[in-house]
């Protein structure tokens, strides 16, 4: 039975494990397919970020992509070096930075077309269990982030 001790304990039985490895696979699959564009995949999702929503602060990027500032500020700073974006303190709040393509950076995006197309053909899912997979995680994801919020909220109201 999974509820006993021992049963508990087997990798098998964990959810962590299959959700850990499927991650490592997938994002695995982008790197042969983003090394010719010198992109690593964190890097490849900051720009599918700033493709859909230039200018935004990098507070609004890790929001958006569950990265800590820990983990941004340096690959924005060799973005920077390689002169695909450029960082900004926002005038009405210098403690704000905001993010912007450059030329170089907005023609990256036409050169980074096939690479969704192309990780999708490596993924041997059914389309229809794909979209299920996918709903099953943003709702995972959307539960883990309410309860967040909600943990932050009762923190706060007990200070």
């Amino acid at each position: 039975m999974a509820n006993e001790p021992n049963e508990a304990m087997k990798l098998s039985n964990q959810l962590c494990f299959p959700l850990y490895a499927a991650a490592r696979h997938v994002t695995g699959l982008y790197t042969p397919v983003l090394k010719p564009l010198g992109l690593t995949y964190t890097q490849y999702i900051v720009f599918l970020v700033l493709w859909e929503r230039d200018g935004i602060s990098v507070t609004e990027i890790g929001e958006r992509l569950m990265l800590d500032n820990g983990t941004l500020s340096p690959m924005l700073k060799k973005l920077e070096q390689a002169g695909y974006i450029e960082r900004k303190r926002c005038r009405e709040d210098d403690r704000v930075v905001r993010i912007t393509l450059t030329d170089a950076g907005r023609a990256l995006q036409e050169k980074a077309k096939y690479v969704p197309g192309r990780v999708a053909r490596c993924i041997e899912l059914p389309p229809e269990k794909a979209a299920a997979l996918y709903t099953l995680l943003y709702e995972l994801l959307d539960h883990q982030n309410n309860k967040q919020i909600r943990e932050d909220i009762s923190n706060e109201n007990s200070l």
